[in-house]
C-alpha cells in the first residue's frame, strides 16, 4: 500500500516527513546463514501488544488529515477517506473474549470534502526493522467493495518512493478482477502481500515511477476455506538479506502467499523499514473510485492482536529512536584513501543516480585517488545532464556550516556547470562553475583539478543543514548547454568542518504564534520571509510535519477538524535570511477553547 505509489520519480527527493529525535537503542540478534523455507526462530527481539488502556505514542505516529496537508491528497492512491486519531484505539474484541487489541474503525463521517474518517499510524523515526520474522496477528472487517485493510512496511531511506522501498505484508479489499480470478467467492475469502521496489524495467509508459511490484502477473495471494471477516489470522514475513517468504497462519496451518520465496534483488530490501497499519476507504487499488461505489457495512473496524519480530535463524535486527547523529570533523561523501571521520559507501550507505540517460552515460576516466570513481560520458549535445549522490538515511551536518565542500573534478575548460545539495524539505541550492573561468580554486585546464566550496555558500538561503538527504549534485547549466559530446569524472568528494570538537546546532528561541480563527480551527504563523515548516502533535498523538504557506511577509498554516479541550503542541523549522541559517524553535502548547 504505497504512501507515494502513483507520484512520479523525479530527480531529487520529495519532502520527507520529519519526526522527534528520540533517543536510540538497538537489539540484535546474531548474524548468520539465514533460510527462509526451513526457519528456525529465535529470541523475540521485540513486540507491540497492544494490552494498554490507550495507544503508546513512544512508539506509534498517528495521522491526522486526508493527505492533502502534505501535499498527496488520498495519499497518492485516490482514497476516499480523512485519517483522524479519534479512529484509533485499544479496545476489547467482541468477538474473541479475554484479547485486547489495536482498533482501527472506519465510519460514515464528513470532515471537508471526505465523506469517510478511518485510522492509520507508523513507527516512523520510532521503531525501524531489519530482517527476522515478523508476525501480525489481525482481524479484517467484512471489506466487501470499498474497504482496504492493511499491515505494510516502507524503507527509512530518504529517497523518494519507490526507490526506498514497500513491503505489504497484507493487504485485502482487492479489485473483483483479481478475487473473483482466483476463483475466491468474495473479497473476504482473498488476501494479498506484495512487495515493490524501483526497476529500470519498469520505466514503461503509464509507470513513469518506474514501480516494480512483485505481484504482477504472479501468484501472492491466500483462499482461505472460511470468511476472513472479524476472526483472527497470524501473517508472516519471513525476511534475509537473500530472499523473502509469505504466508498466513489459518487454522489448517501455514499456507505460503507466494509458490516460491522471493528473491532479494534489490538493496533497497537490505535497509531498515518501519511498519504502518491502517484501514484505508476507496482509493484505486478497490473498485471504489467514489464515495457511491463504496459498499462495505460502515462503520468497521480492524483489529491487531500484536505485531512481534523474531530472529530468524539468528538474523535480525531492531532499533528503537531516530538514528540520526550530527557528522563531526571530516565526512566522506565519495573518497578511498582520504582519511575521514564517517563516509558513505556507494551501494551500501549511498546511491549514486544518474537523472538523465538520454543525455549521458558511463565513462572510462581512471579515478583521482583509489579505486574508485564517479565516470561519466555526455554523448548528446544540447541536452541536459546531471546526477548526485544521496545518502540513504538522513545526515545532519550542522556541524560543518562554517566548513568546506573539497572535490576533484576533470571535465573539460570550456563546459559550465553547477554543484548542489538538497534537504528533505525539498529545498536545493546551487553555485556555478562558468566555463574558462577560475572558480572556487578550480582552474579550468581540462585536468584533474580541485574546488573547495565554503558550506555557508553552498546551503544559499533555504537548505536546512540538519537534514540532508542530497549530499553531493552536479547538473549542466541551463543557460550554456554542451554543444559537443565530452567525457568526466568526480572524485574524493569531502565534507570538512574545520573542527575536531562538535557544535551545537542552532536553536532559535524566537517566538512564533497561534491563534484560534474558529472553534475547530487554530491557525499556525511563523514571521520570516522565507520557508517555514511547522511540527504538531493533537492530544498527544503521532507528530505531523508540514510546509507552511506564504502569507504576506511570513508563513501561515491552519488545521481544522479540532474540538474544544483539544491540546495542540507545536514548533518550527524556518529559515532566517539575517542569519543564514535554518533554526529549531522551542516546543509550545496551546488547548482549544
Amino acid at each position: 500500500m504505497g504512501l507515494q505509489k502513483h507520484r512520479g520519480l523525479r530527480a531529487t527527493p520529495p519532502a520527507l516527513l520529519r519526526t522527534a529525535l528520540l533517543g536510540a537503542l538497538v537489539l540484535t540478534g546474531a548474524q548468520a546463514g539465514a533460510s527462509v523455507t526451513n526457519p528456525t526462530i529465535g529470541r523475540l527481539l521485540w513486540s507491540e501488544e497492544f494490552n494498554g488502556t490507550s495507544l503508546n505514542t513512544g512508539v506509534w505516529r498517528t495521522y491526522d488529515g486526508n493527505g492533502c496537508q502534505i501535499n498527496l491528497c488520498g495519499y497518492g492512491n485516490a482514497e476516499l477517506e480523512y485519517y483522524s486519531p479519534n479512529n484509533l484505539s485499544i479496545a476489547d474484541v467482541p468477538f474473541e473474549p479475554g484479547t485486547r487489541a489495536l482498533a482501527i474503525r472506519a465510519q460514515r463521517q464528513t470532515v471537508g470534502s471526505n465523506q469517510f474518517t478511518s485510522g492509520k499510524l507508523d513507527t516512523y523515526g520510532k521503531v525501524q526493522i531489519q530482517y527476522g520474522m515478523i508476525e501480525v496477528r489481525m482481524a479484517s472487517p467484512s471489506v466487501t467493495t470499498g474497504l482496504w485493510p492493511a499491515a505494510w512496511m516502507l524503507g527509512t531511506s530518504p529517497q523518494t518512493w519507490p526507490r526506498n522501498g514497500e513491503i505489504d505484508i497484507m493487504e485485502q479489499g482487492h479489485r473483483a478482477s483479481a478475487w473473483s480470478a482466483a476463483g475466491a467467492p468474495s473479497p473476504d475469502y482473498y488476501v494479498g502481500s506484495n512487495v515493490i521496489t524501483w526497476s529500470q524495467a519498469a520505466c514503461v509508459p503509464g509507470n513513469e515511477s518506474c514501480a516494480a511490484s512483485t505481484a504482477w502477473q504472479t501468484k501472492n495471494w491466500y483462499k482461505p476455506q472460511a470468511s476472513l471477516a472479524n476472526r483472527f489470522v497470524k501473517y508472516r514475513l519471513y525476511w534475509t538479506d537473500s530472499q523473502m517468504r509469505f504466508t498466513v497462519v489459518d487454522n489448517d496451518g501455514e499456507h505460503d502467499m507466494y509458490n516460491a520465496p522471493l528473491p532479494v534483488t534489490s538493496t533497497s530490501l537490505q535497509a531498515p523499514f518501519y511498519f504502518l497499519l491502517n484501514l484505508a476507504v476507496g482509493g484505486n487499488f478497490t473498485d471504489a473510485a467514489t464515495p457511491g461505489q463504496v459498499t462495505a457495512q460502515l462503520p468497521a473496524t480492524m483489529y491487531v492482536d500484536y505485531v512481534r519480530v523474531y530472529q530468524l535463524d539468528g538474523k535480525g535486527e531492531v532499533k528503537l529512536g531516530s538514528q540520526i547523529t550530527p557528522e563531526t570533523g571530516k565526512f566522506g561523501v565519495f573518497t578511498d584513501n582520504t582519511t575521514v571521520n564517517n563516509k558513505l559507501v556507494a551501494g551500501t550507505s549511498s546511491d549514486i543516480f544518474l537523472w538523465n540517460p538520454a543525455s549521458s552515460g558511463a565513462g572510462n576516466i581512471g579515478p583521482f585517488e583509489g579505486s574508485n570513481v564517479i565516470a561519466w560520458s555526455y554523448n548528446t549535445p544540447g541536452q541536459w545532464f546531471g546526477g548526485g549522490i544521496q545518502s540513504r538515511q538522513i545526515r545532519d551536518l550542522t556541524n560543518f556550516r562554517n566548513g568546506t565542500v573539497k572535490f576533484r573534478i576533470k571535465i573539460p575548460a570550456d563546459v559550465s556547470f553547477n554543484i548542489g545539495i538538497g534537504d528533505t524539505y525539498t529545498n536545493q541550492s546551487w553555485v556555478n562553475f562558468p566555463a574558462n573561468t577560475t572558480a572556487f580554486g578550480l582552474v579550468r585546464n581540462g585536468d584533474w583539478g580541485t574546488a573547495t566550496i565554503p558550506v555557508s555558500t553552498l546551503i544559499g538561503p533555504k537548505v536546512a543543514l540538519q537534514s540532508v538527504a542530497d549530499i553531493f549534485m552536479i547538473s549542466s547549466d541551463a543557460n550554456r548547454l554542451p554543444n559537443a559530446p565530452f567525457q568526466f569524472a568526480i572524485d574524493d568528494v569531502v565534507w570538512d568542518s574545520g573542527t575536531t570538537t562538535p557544535q551545537e546546532p542552532p536553536v532559535d528561541p524566537t517566538p512564533a504564534g497561534i491563534s484560534q480563527p474558529t472553534a475547530t480551527s487554530v491557525k499556525f504563523s511563523q514571521a520570516t520571509g522565507s520557508w517555514a515548516d511547522v511540527h504538531y502533535t493533537v492530544n498527544g498523538g503521532g507528530q505531523l510535519n508540514v510546509r507552511m504557506s506564504k502569507e504576506g511577509s511570513g508563513n501561515a498554516y491552519t488545521v481544522s477538524g479540532l474540538k474544544k479541550g483539544d491540546v495542540v503542541r507545536y514548533s518550527f523549522t524556518y529559515w532566517d535570511p539575517s542569519r543564514n541559517g535554518a533554526y529549531d524553535t522551542a516546543q509550545q502548547s496551546y488547548t482549544l477553547k
